[in-house]
């Protein structure tokens, strides 16, 4: 739950000193989904940022008293390299205390701005570990110039770090001639045809594990103001966006969707017979 200028794609054209100078739309964007997913009997994991919720609260509040799960996006869509260890740690704390106060609830699950944990982060597990968190979905099994770990699990799976271990949520993904491509959500739910999404869901779901689609409020408003963004970012950041919410609509009309937390514990009786992932000692 972010708005659109504060994607990774617009950094370099809108400047963060700049944010409260720019419309913000995330609130009614947000509305126009929770709508769908009412009429679709349809639940979520909304991961929040921290800046948005405090200033849009009557929005969280709209989607904890929905019955949707609410977890941290952490505070301003920094990526966690950017933050460093303590940066991150306060970054999560501050960000839990405005949701705490919201919903009533400290948030447990995370997810990080750019699926920006990696190799290079590897420590960000250990203190999402030690600030309670039990829930992760930042990382994404493919190879990315921004994010990505390649050889990670597809399906859920417990990713063990300094002091515990955590349950890792990646997004899905589809085996193609053999290679794995991404297509749970964002750019690739807006660019690829959605047979390719629903295969991907047919290949987690053969293997009798859920599949994580995800997607951004501001992905369902073509209307936002345009950035003049050329070449590749420009083009993840536009394409399709009028066809979002048909396309979406139609997803959710055919299979059932429940919030993150909600389908891992359907699974949580075999944990122990999970993959595993041990980030303790690596380092990129």
């Amino acid at each position: 739950m972010e708005d659109w200028f504060q994607v990774l794609n617009l950094a370099g054209h809108v400047d963060r000193a700049d944010w409260d100078k720019c419309e913000l739309r995330c609130g009614d964007s947000t509305k126009r989904l929770l709508e769908l997913f009412d009429r679709r009997g349809a639940k979520a994991t909304f991961f929040v940022l921290g800046w948005i919720a405090e200033r849009i609260p009557d929005v969280v509040r709209e989607i904890a008293a929905a019955g949707h799960e609410v977890g941290s996006h952490g505070w301003d869509h920094r990526v966690l390299g950017e933050l460093g260890p303590e940066g991150f740690r306060e970054d999560l704390r501050r960000t839990a205390r405005v949701l705490r106060d919201l919903t009533g609830r400290v948030p447990d699950s995370f997810r990080a701005c750019t699926w920006s944990i990696t190799l290079r982060t590897s420590w960000a597990p250990a203190i999402l570990v030690e600030e309670g968190y039990v829930l992760d979905s930042s990382i994404y099994p493919v190879a990315h110039p921004d994010y990505g770990i390649p050889g990670a699990p597809v399906r859920p799976y417990r990713l063990i770090c300094a002091g515990g271990e955590l349950v890792e949520f990646p997004p899905l993904t589809c085996r193609v001639f053999g290679r794995r491509m991404p297509v749970g959500g964002g750019g690739y739910l807006r660019l690829f045809p959605l047979w390719v999404l629903e295969r991907g869901l047919r290949q987690a779901e053969a293997e009798g594990w859920p599949g994580c689609v995800y997607l951004h409020p501001w992905e369902v408003d073509p209307g936002q103001p345009r950035v003049k963004v050329g070449g590749l970012r420009g083009f993840r950041h536009y394409v399709n966006l009028n066809k979002t919410l048909p396309k979406l609509d139609r997803l959710l009309s055919r299979h059932r969707f429940v919030g993150l937390a909600a389908a891992l514990a359907q699974r949580a009786s075999c944990r122990a017979k999970w993959a595993a992932l041990d980030v303790s000692g690596l380092s990129g």
